[in-house]
């Protein structure tokens, strides 16, 4: 129990320490689900791009945070597989912009699902008072776009874009939340330990 409450704190100070990589994740969400409720007549190569610009972006900052974990001696395997699921859906919806809207939703689907798994699952290594409700909640926000697109897949591109736009909207409001109570719990508690090995 007390080796798991220090890999709880050894996690929730790192995060705290970047907490600027979370908040731009969440500004990032926010600026595309503005983009797509102003536009929501897009065509589907415009949303799959669109779409595709976001992950690859988000991706990169994902893999960006995974390597200052290592390099931190902390554990960075969750954020690495985000990081590189975000890339490589991102990098397939570029190259196929004219898929069917069902293969296309199925797809966004699939990201959103394990992708809220994933912060799940990571949620678990973060302390309450660094904000552990928050990324349970941005997982929370992440399956049920996923369900949502599962369940009615052959919905027109405007529905589609409507239901990004509030996932992301939603989702970035979340990051946001997270992003700040990290940094105030950073300025209150200013050292973050690096003593131990790097761990996946």
């Amino acid at each position: 129990m007390a080796d798991k409450l220090t890999e709880n704190r050894a996690m929730s100070d790192l995060l705290a320490k970047n907490w600027w990589a979370i908040a731009l994740r969440g500004v990032l969400a926010i600026v595309v689900g503005l983009i797509a409720l102003a536009a929501p007549g897009l065509a589907l190569l415009s949303f799959a791009l669109v779409f595709a610009a976001y992950l690859i972006a988000d991706g990169l900052v994902g893999v960006t945070s995974a390597i200052w974990a290592a390099r931190s001696h902390e554990r960075w395997g969750m954020l690495l597989a985000e990081g590189v699921l975000n890339l490589v859906v991102g990098v397939v919806a570029a190259f196929f912009p004219l898929a069917a809207v069902l293969a296309f939703a199925l797809l966004a689907a699939f990201w959103a699902l394990v992708t809220g798994g994933l912060m799940l699952a990571s949620a678990y290594s973060l302390t309450a008072k660094h904000g552990r409700w928050w990324m349970v909640l941005s997982g929370v926000v992440s399956i049920v776009f996923g369900i949502a697109l599962l369940i009615a897949p052959l919905l027109g591109a405007v529905v589609l874009t409507w239901w990004f736009a509030g996932y992301a909207l939603a989702f970035g409001a979340f990051m946001l939340v997270l992003a700040f109570r990290l940094r105030k719990e950073r300025r209150q508690n200013p050292t973050v330990s690096s003593d131990a090995p790097p761990r996946v």
